[in-house]
This record gives structure tokens, C-alpha cells and sequence, in this order.
């Protein structure tokens, strides 16, 4: 009695070949589709993030019938590394982000950096963080002043040194002026300087632009379409102290940065804008109406 028996075939060479390169294919098809969504998720949560600020910085204005100063200290302009409070926004308006914990805990009687404030100031809230950034630092800042300017008194924007603006101040309109934008990875949260203050002027620190090219990703602002290759700043530039410059608003996205306005809006602005409807944006009572931006 004779079985039919059922020849097995296994795969060749070749055709294993074959499957692997289109698998191969395939991966390289849905890849960039697969990081696409992902950054569109991670700039959703981004943008979030700045509606809570927003929202927290109008509780705070509801409150207390004005914005809170940008940065808080008896003296001028603000120096980067000088003693002094200079407790930002951003540590003002804890107790409305639902961090009234860490609030409690900072010694507003005593400077940022003293030791008693080491402990809170060392804890970055989650809401802080931009979700492109590659750093747990924070990533976002306030609107000082339309040029590059050392943040003072006298500065036009929104938040600045001992600056009390209420919403009715700002002549140009709530909807477009800005309150917020994005930076690239800061220092403490918690100090009023450049860490959590910027400009619309677009004049990063030289230093800033170098790091921000070999990260090669991001959008700047205000910059030449080709990002300078060194460090290297203009002649008159050397009679400018270094540690009064404050610089533009940066961002870890792509082609550009989330802004939230005074009337709470979040936007996302293309590093293409026009530089002077930038600026007009950061000034919040120059008399020029923006529209279309």
C-alpha cells in the first residue's frame, strides 16, 4: 500500500530576500508617518501647556486686578547671575497651576537661589516642559519688551521688571499681543531673568544660536534665513555687557512655536512671520493694529 505523501516546500534564499526588503520598505513607508503623529501629539500637549499658563496667569489677574510682575527685585536692569529676589511669573502663579505645594515651600523673603529655596526650585512641574524638548527644563517665557532690550521698568511688553499691567492697559488689543512664548530648554523656572523672560526682537545670544545649530532642529526667530555659523557678533556689540541681553523666543518644534495672547488664544507661528508684525505683536500699546498674522 503506497501513501501519498505532501512535499513540503521551505522558502529560498531569494524569496526570504524578497519578504525582508519589503518589510524593509514598508517600515520606511510608515516611519515617518509614525513620528509625524507623534510630534502632532507632542505639540498638542504643548500647546496645552500654554493654555494652562494662560488660564493660570488670568486667575491670577482676576485676583489681583493686574498681571504679576515678570520678575521682582528692588533694582535694575536685570543681570543674569546678580544677586537679588527676581522670583518670576512663573513662581507667582503656582498656586493656580494646582502646585500650591511647591509654593508654599519658596521663601519669597529670601533671593531664588538662596539654600532655604533650593529644595522647590529644584522640581520641574511637568506643565513647564515642552514635550520636543530633549531636556526636562522648562521651555516656556514671558514677553518683556518688542526690541532687545535689559529687562527693566520701562519695557513694553507684558511681563517685566516689577511690572504691574492689567488688561486694560493693553491698548493694541488682548487678541493680538502676546503674553507667552516658547524657548529652548531654560534655566530655573523660578527667576525673573532671561531664563523665564524673552523679546520679540529676535536677537538671540550668540552663544544660544551655536547651541541651537547643532541641535539642527527648531525654529528661531527673527534670525537670517541662514543662521550665522560662528559666534561672532558685530564691533559695536562689544560695548553691550553680555549678561544684559535677553533674547528671542525659540522653539524644539518644527517651522515654528506655540504664543499665547493676552486674551488666553494659543498660536502657532510660523518662523517665517514678518519680523516687524512680530514685533508689533510684543508691544503691548504701540498703536499698530496686526491683523492677519
Amino acid at each position: 500500500m503506497h501513501r501519498n505523501r505532501t512535499r513540503r516546500r521551505g522558502f529560498t534564499a531569494i524569496e526570504l530576500l524578497v519578504v525582508i526588503a519589503i518589510i524593509a520598505i514598508l517600515i520606511a513607508l510608515l516611519l515617518p508617518a509614525v513620528q509625524q503623529a507623534r510630534e502632532t501629539a507632542r505639540r498638542t500637549q504643548c500647546k496645552h501647556n500654554l493654555m494652562q499658563l494662560g488660564l493660570a496667569l488670568h486667575s491670577y489677574h482676576q485676583t489681583h486686578d493686574t498681571l504679576p510682575p515678570g520678575s521682582v527685585n528692588w533694582t535694575g536692569p536685570v543681570r543674569d547671575g546678580q544677586p537679588g529676589y527676581l522670583f518670576s511669573w512663573i513662581a507667582q502663579i503656582l498656586p493656580y497651576l494646582e502646585e500650591r505645594l511647591t509654593y508654599d515651600k519658596l521663601d519669597f523673603t529670601r533671593p531664588v537661589d538662596d539654600p532655604a529655596n533650593l529644595e522647590p526650585v529644584s522640581r520641574v512641574p511637568s506643565i513647564f516642559v515642552c514635550p520636543s524638548s530633549t531636556s526636562s527644563s522648562h521651555a516656556y517665557a514671558g514677553c518683556h519688551h518688542d526690541t532687545e532690550a535689559p529687562i527693566d521698568t520701562d519695557n513694553n511688553g507684558t511681563l517685566y521688571l516689577n511690572s504691574r499691567v492689567r488688561f486694560r492697559d493693553i491698548n493694541d488689543g488682548r487678541r493680538a499681543t502676546i503674553l507667552l512664548g516658547e524657548v529652548l530648554a531654560s534655566s530655573t523656572w523660578a527667576l525673573g531673568t532671561r531664563a523665564t523672560l524673552r523679546n520679540t526682537s529676535g536677537v538671540n545670544r550668540p552663544d544660544e544660536v551655536q547651541a541651537f545649530r547643532k541641535l539642527n532642529r527648531g525654529s528661531y526667530y527673527g534670525l537670517p534665513e541662514e543662521a550665522p555659523s560662528d559666534t561672532e557678533v558685530e564691533e559695536d556689540a562689544e560695548a553691550v555687557d553680555p549678561d544684559l541681553i535677553v533674547g528671542g523666543f525659540l522653539s524644539s518644534h518644527t517651522d515654528g512655536a506655540h504664543f499665547c495672547f493676552a486674551d488666553g488664544a494659543v498660536k502657532f507661528l510660523t518662523g517665517r512671520i514678518d519680523q516687524q508684525v512680530f514685533q508689533n505683536l510684543g508691544n503691548r500699546n504701540d498703536g499698530n493694529l496686526v491683523e492677519g498674522f
